[in-house]
């Protein structure tokens, strides 16, 4: 089973436990993450299901009833359970369980009267059996991949919500186009176990061109500081299949160039060419797999 922390998320205050004898310890660290993290050591408990692969829909629901799903993002790339990629669509799901996990999503939102942006979130093992985990009731940083494949913008979407007025989306208008992948740029070292690097960007150039969306705040001599979270930029390409949207991936991060810290772009750059990920073979343990190799 798992032990995960109610108040909080990001992979903090949570423990595996794969033995009868470990519940106690594991219970009394996770209980203590937490507090340490959200002020409130309630925790839970929940089946551990091994190597799966972590799948989120995004939804849209107003205050007058209407309620769409926008697809799946797969964001299974993790370290210590935080993401590092996400990618619109997921390699694994077939067109079928696509759509009984999208009607799942949507009857989860209604089954609470939920409105505003959100996302129902699963965990798919290998059979195709899906496990509901949680629900953010946000946008999240990955949003900008769910945007580029339906070409919905999803912040103004949300701020239709909170008027109060309708949404102006039925979910047979929800058309997906081509292939989105995100990666998260952080100042973290990856040849030690993804170490937070602040410090100050001496040289800085961001990637563009067709299909490159950089969504980013830093600049040449921008001080990344030791006291928020790490994350330097979101990029974010898009192309009419997976495999093209990789190559897109791939050259616009050998055009970015960030110098004065370590970041996470050798990382991506890694994944981008390895054979597994290129083929859709990976779940949540593909860095064990990519740190063996």
């Amino acid at each position: 089973m798992i032990i995960k922390a109610a108040a909080g998320g990001g992979g903090k205050g949570m423990r595996i436990v794969k033995e009868e004898s470990e519940l106690t310890g594991s219970f009394h660290l996770a209980q203590a993450e937490a507090r340490s993290a959200f002020n409130n050591d309630l925790v839970y408990l929940e089946k551990y299901i091994d190597e799966p692969h972590h799948i989120e829909f995004q939804i849209l629901a107003d205050v007058h009833g209407n309620l769409v799903h926008l697809g799946e993002r797969d964001c299974s790339i993790q370290r210590r359970h935080q993401k590092l990629i996400e990618e619109s669509p997921s390699p694994l799901l077939s067109d079928e369980l696509r759509k009984r996990m999208g009607q799942t999503a949507i009857a989860a939102a209604k089954a609470v009267g939920y409105t505003n942006a959100g996302t129902i979130e699963f965990l798919v093992d290998g059979q195709g059996n899906y496990y509901f985990m949680e629900m953010n009731t946000r946008l999240q940083v990955e949003h900008g991949v769910t945007e580029v494949v339906t070409g919905v913008d999803l912040v103004k979407e949300q701020i239709i919500i909170a008027a109060g007025e309708k949404i102006d989306l039925k979910q047979s208008d929800i058309r997906f186009n081509g292939h989105a992948i995100e990666c998260r740029i952080n100042a973290e070292d990856p040849q030690h176990n993804f170490r937070p690097s602040p410090g100050r960007i001496s040289a800085y150039n961001s990637p563009g061109g067709p299909g490159v969306r950089l969504d980013s705040h830093v600049h040449h001599d921008y001080t990344i500081p030791q006291y928020y979270d790490s994350m330097i930029a979101k990029l974010i390409v898009h192309h009419r299949d997976r495999d093209q949207a990789i190559r897109r991936m791939r050259r616009a991060l050998s055009e970015y160039v960030i110098e004065g810290l370590a970041t996470t772009i050798p990382f991506h750059q890694k994944v981008m060419a390895d054979e597994k990920f290129r083929l859709g073979k990976f779940n949540t343990h593909f860095l064990d797999y990519l740190e063996q190799d």
